[in-house]
């Protein structure tokens, strides 16, 4: 599995690099040392696709796997080698445009039932760009997304000084209440004994009287 990652991965790169040298050819800009690299990328590829056939078989014979999960593995590699055939032609001019290709690495299908897990759909945005600006365009996200979180943790913490003030002026209202309310009841306590006396000093007054 290790293995047939890095044949996907070396496959992807054969893709861009022959959309590189297309670029370069319309431009009129030598190409020369975009071949050489895309020749011996493929011929890596080749290899690889081999070693993934040959490991494959040993699996399967020694029972290291299912007979299924050898079955699904195989289907993977078919792909993978229609895919090389695929970059091979365009390397050539025989095939499909570079364009074409690449979609068709990275978008993916389904064969014999079975989906390839590490083809995925490319977004818009990505079309068209190289190895370059696809770097370029990952650091600028990677920039705008700790900006944002900057933002987001600026926000946090006054949100966070905003709450603790909020709290102690609760605590501070909370004691003002509560010597309000000591307050009331000392001066109620108060009446209550003013409201006996007079009581008592009207009965008397009454008793005199």
């Amino acid at each position: 599995l290790p293995l047939y990652d890095a044949a996907c991965q070396v496959a992807q790169e054969v893709a861009e690099r022959i959309q590189e040298r297309s670029r370069y050819q319309r431009n009129g800009e030598s190409s020369a040392k975009l071949n050489v690299i895309i020749r011996s990328s493929l011929q890596n590829l080749r290899e690889k696709i081999d070693q993934l056939r040959d490991s494959l078989l040993r699996a399967v014979s020694t029972h290291q796997i299912t007979q299924l999960e050898g079955d699904r593995r195989q289907n993977l590699v078919d792909d993978l080698l229609t895919r090389q055939k695929q970059l091979e032609a365009s390397y050539k001019n025989e095939g499909p445009e570079p364009d074409v290709i690449r979609s068709s690495l990275m978008t993916g299908g389904v064969k014999r039932g079975v989906t390839n897990p590490w083809l995925l759909e490319e977004p818009e945005e990505t079309r068209g760009l190289g190895f370059g600006d696809l770097r370029q365009q990952q650091r600028r996200i990677i920039e705008e997304q700790d900006a944002g979180l900057d933002a987001l943790s600026s926000i946090i913490s006054r949100q966070k000084q905003m709450g603790q003030e909020i709290g102690n002026e609760l605590d501070e209202q909370n004691e003002i209440i509560d010597d309000l309310t000591n307050l009331v009841e000392n001066t109620d306590d108060k009446l209550r004994n003013q409201t006996r006396h007079v009581k008592m000093v009207d009965k008397k007054s009454t008793s005199c009287g």
